[in-house]
């Protein structure tokens, strides 16, 4: 008996520490085909890369709903549909929402 309940009482430790954990966040690459996001940043060495995300409206705050991953990526941004390349997508990081 004194064994379990020692077994017990570390079972409980262990999952008391890892019940509130979850990933909020993600690249854009991660994303299933109809998810939804909400763009948190971007981030690339490359400004050019960056600049091209700006002019197409990637921004901190837009929603972003993936169309399609094969064989290219396409996004939704708005009523837009767009095709980035893929340095592009990996460089945008979202935070899911829930449909």
């Amino acid at each position: 008996m004194k064994n379990t309940s020692f077994f017990l009482s570390q079972f409980f430790i262990y999952n008391s520490m890892f019940t509130h954990f979850s990933v909020t966040g993600c690249s854009l690459e991660l994303l299933r085909t109809g998810e939804r996001g909400i763009v948190t940043f971007c981030k690339n060495k490359d400004e050019t890369i960056l600049q091209k995300l700006i002019s197409m409206g990637v921004a901190p705050g837009a929603t972003v709903t993936l169309e399609q991953n094969f064989p290219s990526f396409i996004i939704k941004l708005g009523n837009t549909s767009l095709a980035p390349d893929i340095e592009s997508i990996r460089a945008i990081y979202i935070r899911i929402i829930n449909n």
